[in-house]
């Protein structure tokens, strides 16, 4: 007897012997696919790939992907808002992180599901992009996928939900341009307040949300110093322990920390007006012989004349150093303790092993150009500044370049108790310093908390009863997705999330387009009036990354998985005991 299978056909002309065939290499690929043949009571099986991939695919497979997104969601659900709550991460080296930050939790979690590392992804897109808004953006993806998961169950076609979703975003991001409220930039009183309005928002949801009326001005101020590329390289952020957050200050030009010294540094000159800067990647330290080379000698006179041929180079570079008439004398490489007090005796400042972001940003604000070799160093590779000057901050020693003709530049200084709490406040700043870059670039904002997804979630539930068949649901289910924002507002808050959804959308349908979730007074409020805004862009950003994520997500219908990415430690990449690199 013999019976056709789904995958092949085989026939016999003779008998069949109960054996199974040999694995047949018939692919690279790793599906686990098998044709058997039943005769006799025996099942001869042929395995076409290698055994112990695991498949799976079909509406389970789809369902599987929403819900391992859902769980990552609700990883970062609670962290929305202004009474959001923190995150304690800590990783495989026992380092601790505390944040609220969308991004910083996604990165952190070691996600492996392959699907959910979509959202991470997002999360990382909207951080490089507009800088804030990552949570917003996990949990919006999170809903697509919630919703379009009846319409899965049921056998909708995926093609045709991520057909609607595209077609619902894009209405979505038209509605935002139409609606958005314009600035003036040409008043520069306008556009402050729009950047500080802009960066407070930001701020609200952080860690430093007490004092966002600090940090706001610092924010701006560092902002406006900057040239029209607004380039981010040119803000330094240094972190001091100790002292309160009120004690943060913005230096308007460069400020590192004091690098190593060796003695006489203390008698180097600490404050310059207009020096001239030298700027060298040149080694000014004199080396052990017995590490560095290998030399044979019969006499210690020979010895001697090695010593000082050594001597003597040092000595010839420091001598055109000087000659180049430099008072201040950086180098990323060391500056050993004969250099340092040759310096000192000629009242010149010098600082071995700067970190190199910091001498390519003292590069691009003082001017002149890094040198490798001193031998010809002329007055146009030098830089200048108005004021240097060495000062103490909290327990460290910290170095100003002030008054910076090359480039407009801008360091923070923060301080704070403990270290994850510095942390936190740095990636706090950022986010509003990227929120301010971008509000400078663009000059429309909408109005925040919730207020902008209530309006497209009316004007989509409105636009999809004009339109015919399956399309008018999912467009439906996109608009109702859209409502997860406010609503976790309400929940991180503690407040009764049906009742002020329901107060939310009675002000809508009269036409009371900006009100959304008033999170001080348990309330709904005009956000456009209480001047809680955001750039057009970061909602822009959000929606569209949000949907292609969910619509990406969608259209996997199969996952297949080598065996051997479940094994780390893959043959031939063990660690073994013959020579190789160490650890």
């Amino acid at each position: 007897r013999l019976r056709r299978q789904p995958t092949f056909l085989c026939y016999s002309t003779g008998p069949i012997r109960p054996t199974l065939r040999p694995t047949l290499p018939l692919t690279s690929g790793f599906v686990h696919t098998a044709a058997t043949m039943e005769f006799g009571g025996m099942q001869p099986q042929i395995i076409l790939l290698k055994e112990g991939t695991d498949t799976s695919q079909g509406v389970p497979q789809l369902v599987s992907n929403i819900n391992a997104c859902q769980v990552v969601c609700d990883g970062v659900r609670t962290t929305l808002g202004p009474r959001g709550m923190d995150k304690l991460v800590v990783n495989q080296e026992g380092r601790v992180t505390i944040s609220n930050d969308g991004a910083t939790i996604m990165g952190l979690m070691d996600i492996v599901h392959p699907a959910a590392k979509t959202l991470t992804e997002i999360a990382r897109s909207q951080d490089a992009e507009v800088g804030d808004g990552t949570t917003s953006v996990v949990l919006l993806a999170g809903e697509f996928l919630k919703e379009s998961k009846p319409f899965i169950e049921e056998l909708v076609h995926p093609q045709i939900i991520v057909r609607a979703y595209r077609q619902a975003a894009s209405l979505a991001i038209a509605k935002i341009r139409e609606v958005a409220h314009p600035v003036n930039k040409n008043d520069p009183k306008e556009r402050r307040e729009l950047l500080e309005k802009c960066a407070a928002t930001s701020m609200s949801s952080k860690l430093i949300a007490n004092q966002k009326e600090f940090f706001t001005k610092i924010v701006v101020d560092a902002v406006e110093m900057l040239d029209d590329d607004l380039p981010l390289n040119m803000i330094g952020m240094k972190r001091v322990g100790g002292g309160s957050l009120d004690d943060s200050m913005l230096v308007a030009g460069v400020a590192f920390k004091k690098t190593f010294s060796y003695a006489g540094f203390e008698m180097q000159p600490k404050k310059y007006a207009q020096p001239k800067i030298c700027l060298l990647n040149v080694e000014l330290e004199l080396k052990a012989e017995r590490e560095n080379a290998e030399i044979r000698v019969d006499n210690v006179a020979e010895y001697q004349s090695i010593v000082d041929a050594e001597w003597g180079i040092l000595y010839k570079k420091l001598e055109q150093i000087v000659a180049a008439g430099p008072q201040v004398v950086l180098s990323k490489l060391p500056i050993g303790d004969v250099a340092t007090q040759y310096f000192s005796d000629r009242d010149i400042f010098c600082a071995g092993r700067v970190p190199e972001d910091d001498l390519k940003r003292t590069m691009k604000a003082c001017g002149g150009a890094v040198q490798t070799s001193v031998s010809d160093l002329t007055p146009d590779v030098l830089g200048t500044c108005e004021v240097f000057e060495e000062r103490q901050i909290g327990g460290e020693r910290f170095n100003f370049f002030q008054g910076c003709p090359g480039a407009k530049t801008c360091t923070i200084i923060m301080r704070g108790g403990a270290e994850q709490f510095i942390a936190e406040t740095e990636r706090s700043l950022h986010d509003a310093i990227m929120i301010v870059r971008r509000a400078l670039k663009n000059d429309s904002v909408v109005a925040g908390g919730g207020a902008i997804e209530m309006l497209l979630s009316r004007y989509l539930r409105e636009h999809s009863r004009t339109i015919a068949g399956k399309q008018q649901l999912l467009i439906g289910a996109f608009a109702k997705a859209l409502e997860v924002i406010p609503r976790q507002l309400c929940d991180n808050a503690g407040f009764d999330a049906t009742n002020i959804l329901n107060k939310l959308r009675q002000k809508h349908a009269q036409g009371n387009c900006w009100y959304g979730v008033d999170v001080y007074n348990e309330s709904v409020a005009d956000n456009m009036e209480a001047f809680v805004w955001e750039p057009a862009l970061v909602r822009i950003n959000a929606i569209t990354s949000a949907a292609e994520a969910a619509c990406l997500v969608l259209s996997v219908d199969e996952t297949i998985k080598n065996p051997s990415s479940n094994n780390p430690a893959a043959p031939g990449r063990g660690r073994g005991r013959g020579r190789g690199r160490g650890r």
